[in-house]
């Protein structure tokens, strides 16, 4: 049997987190469009792929991450491709954050798609901190750091949403977000797991050092309109 980690948007989005889907759980579906660009098919056929297809927003893109390379379907353009590291942590490493950490929420909203934009730690929109529970750090009343929850199946609950203002870096902040985030999800009886760009050593580095290790690669895919 397939990992349930192999296809982790269609898992996703067809189970604890169909409330944030749209299209059809017979043959494809996406994540909401302020939430985020994720989609996948339910398998490779011509039908479900066209499907697939159909969910591109005009002017807009979907993202997939599976074990293999999607190809486009007719009407679509190949806008990116690139490798992540999966990763997952059955136990995080002792340590404690040694600073104040704040439970963020739908009134910071601005603030966290402001950090995000600015340090680009991945597809992150206007609602994307719904899908989970994130924690910040404020500086002087200003939200410089962050980390929280997206992708949630069974069993599994994705850690992202990390990043910290150019500013502040080098004070632990993610590790110590990321920690809380991760303990929170193992209390609950799941395992985090988390996406990072395959050529991002410093990244992986950090997050081994926490207790994440290397699960499988995924081929994540962006497509566009033709």
């Amino acid at each position: 049997m397939a990992h349930p980690l192999d296809r982790p948007f269609w898992n996703a989005l067809t189970t604890r987190q169909a409330h944030f889907a749209e299209g059809d759980d017979r043959r494809a579906v996406r994540l909401g469009a302020d939430f985020g660009l994720f989609a996948a098919s339910r398998d490779l056929e011509p039908e479900n792929l066209a499907a697939l297809a159909a969910l591109i927003p005009a002017g807009g893109a979907i993202g997939m991450a599976e074990t293999l390379p999607i190809p486009p379907p007719p009407g679509t353009v190949l806008a990116m491709q690139v490798d992540y590291h999966q990763m997952i942590a059955g136990e995080i490493i002792a340590g404690e954050a040694g600073f104040d950490v704040t439970a963020l929420g739908d009134a910071d909203a601005d603030e966290m798609l402001a950090l995000a934009t600015l340090t680009e730690p991945g597809p992150f929109f206007r609602r994307t901190h719904q899908l989970g529970d994130f924690v910040g750090v404020r500086r002087h009343g200003k939200l410089v750091a962050m980390a929280g929850e997206r992708l949630k199946l069974a069993g599994f609950t994705e850690v992202s949403g990390v990043c910290t203002h150019p500013d502040h870096r080098g004070k632990g902040y993610a590790g110590g977000l990321m920690r809380i985030a991760a303990r929170r999800i193992l209390a609950r009886g799941e395992t985090p797991f988390l996406h990072v760009l395959a050529t991002n050593t410093v990244a992986i580095a950090l997050y081994e050092k926490l207790g994440f290790r290397f699960r499988a690669t995924l081929t994540g895919t962006v497509l566009a309109r033709a």
